[in-house]
């Protein structure tokens, strides 16, 4: 995971931003408190945790990839950037009043692991909110029309709903609640279901290679041919039929809250 993302990490802050409304849902589900301590795990080059940081809150970004903490110190200076992993935070215990993960958890090496290591960290009663996609609502992008393979590596990699609750649970995190998120088109953060109803934005080479699905899991024969494919169907407005396929009210990402007991 460490050499993707330090790959990535070169231009990913050019399409990789924080979002305005899922930061928002952020806070919102984390209820920070002004002077408190908050962890984003997972951070990458720190957008969501620099937004979070504007807010009042204090916070250390943690992440594998020393090439996105580069990036992350170099834009902001009052967090505190540390190397390491959900696995092995290097915090001590009790030590964290919330966690976010954002995007995250399908690169975590083993769930139990990392939920085992976070509660740790976590005081008691400390939430932990994480915003990611489960495998039944990836089944639901109409991306696996043109890149089945690509989405079916990416499905298998993401954790479902019931493994994180089980993980989570084992570690004396309980779910307090779910929340399902649905793309909009004010988005500012061009991840993976991006173009959900902007097809245009997956021909943006830039795009694709901020997204780890296009530029880590991908097939280069199965990408061309894909985008050619869409080229095509949006020329001819077919797109709309396919994207019709695939329209379902089981949200396009989900915010999973939990509590440490």
């Amino acid at each position: 995971m460490q050499v993707k993302y330090d790959k990535i990490g070169v231009n990913y802050n050019e399409t990789r931003k924080a979002d305005k409304f899922l930061t928002e849902r952020l806070i919102h589900h984390l209820k920070p408190v002004n002077y408190e301590l908050y962890l984003d795990i997972g951070c990458g080059t720190g957008n969501y945790t620099s937004e979070l940081q504007t807010k009042g809150m204090n916070l250390i970004g943690i992440d594998p990839s020393e090439q996105m903490l580069s990036k992350a110190k170099s834009l902001n200076d009052n967090v505190d950037w540390r190397v390491g992993s959900s696995e092995k935070t290097g915090l001590s215990e009790n030590s964290i009043d919330g966690i976010v993960a954002t995007l995250t958890i399908h690169h975590w090496s083993d769930l139990e692991s990392g939920f085992k290591e976070l509660s740790k960290i976590l005081k008691t009663n400390g939430r932990i909110v994480i915003f990611t996609s489960t495998p039944e609502q990836m089944k639901g992008y109409w991306l696996n029309h043109y890149f089945p393979k690509m989405l079916s590596n990416s499905i298998n990699q993401m954790p479902s709903l019931e493994g994180v609750k089980d993980a989570m649970g084992k570690n004396n995190i309980s779910l307090e609640k779910t929340e399902k998120y649905f793309i909009r088109p004010d988005l500012q953060d061009q991840f993976l279901y991006c173009g959900k109803d902007f097809p245009d934005l997956y021909f943006d080479e830039q795009i694709r290679e901020g997204i780890s699905s296009f530029s880590s899991l991908a097939n280069q024969k199965e990408v061309n041919e894909g985008l050619l494919k869409l080229k095509e169907d949006v020329k001819s407005g077919r797109i709309n039929e396919i994207m019709n396929l695939y329209k379902n009210d089981l949200g396009d990402y989900l915010y999973i809250v939990g509590k440490n007991e």
